[in-house]
């Protein structure tokens, strides 16, 4: 059973300050005893039970989720600058974060075919917006990670200047999906990258990847890590934003992003 205690905010999407019958909102997720749930459209916050709420997140499945499974996918284009992105009206998810957060594995986990993404043990791999067409009817977009410049000289590039231009300027953009390493405590270049985000109002979801592990066998276990990340970030956002966890070794919450996904894609298609 699931309590409404308050209204955060609104615009698209609802976020409320709820309270579960059960020790942790979302089953292996960071236990609280109040937390804050995304409320997709559809959903009536006093209808919201435990059940509708997806494992290891802070997500509640509404109506518009459907059609998540991945068929097909493609490589479009890689694009050195915002404006040379393709220019349909297909909507995009974006995949962002700190350079080997696991980005690549988890495009890869998620289509189900390996090296769709370029994987590598070196950060910074990634140097060009890459887009992926999924069912010829959305896009998957692979951005350079940040926190690292291991390109060659020729290669790099402002980071500041060519990824916002894109996050700022890209009216197909249905949400950053900010993915965040939650083996390690929060840090402060994540931290940095969700501020800038929430400031500047860009619709994004966390995903904290390697929730398999936790660094050097000791230290923090992930969903510490969570907890933490999620209280540092409150400043800067209107309203809590979607998270969910993630491993691309073992596929803990590779549906449950789709079917979250699914629903923001389906919503801004018939918005």
């Amino acid at each position: 059973m699931v309590e409404v205690l308050k209204l955060k905010s609104h615009s698209r999407f609802s976020c409320f300050t709820i309270k579960s019958s059960k020790p942790g909102l979302a089953s292996e997720g960071p236990s609280s005893a109040e937390a804050l749930l995304f409320i997709p459209p559809g959903v009536i916050p006093d209808e919201v039970t435990d059940d509708k709420i997806l494992p290891g997140s802070n997500i509640v499945l509404g109506p518009y989720a459907g059609d998540a499974k991945i068929k097909e996918v493609e490589f479009v284009k890689s694009s050195n600058r915002p404006k040379d992105c393709p220019k349909d009206d297909r909507p995009e998810f974006a995949m962002l974060g700190r350079s080997n957060v696991g980005k690549s594995s988890l495009i890869n986990s998620l289509v189900r075919k390996k090296e769709v993404a370029l994987t590598s043990k070196k950060p910074g791999k990634t140097q060009l917006i890459n887009h992926f067409l999924v069912n010829k009817s959305w896009y998957i977009v692979d951005l350079p990670g940040y926190g690292f410049a291991n390109a060659p000289e020729a290669a790099r590039m402002d980071w500041s200047s060519f990824t916002k231009g894109y996050f700022l300027n890209r009216g197909t953009l249905v949400s950053v999906l900010l993915l965040v390493d939650a083996s390690v405590p929060p840090q402060k270049i994540d931290l940095d990258c969700a501020n800038w985000l929430g400031r500047n109002n860009i619709p994004l979801t966390f995903v904290f990847t390697k929730c398999d592990k936790t660094k050097g066998g000791k230290g923090k276990r992930p969903d510490d890590n969570i907890r933490s990340f999620l209280q540092l970030v409150r400043e800067y956002h209107k309203q809590q934003p979607p998270w969910i966890m993630s491993s691309s070794v073992t596929g803990f919450g590779r549906n449950e992003l789709l079917l979250h996904m699914s629903q923001l894609r389906n919503y801004w298609n018939n918005e």
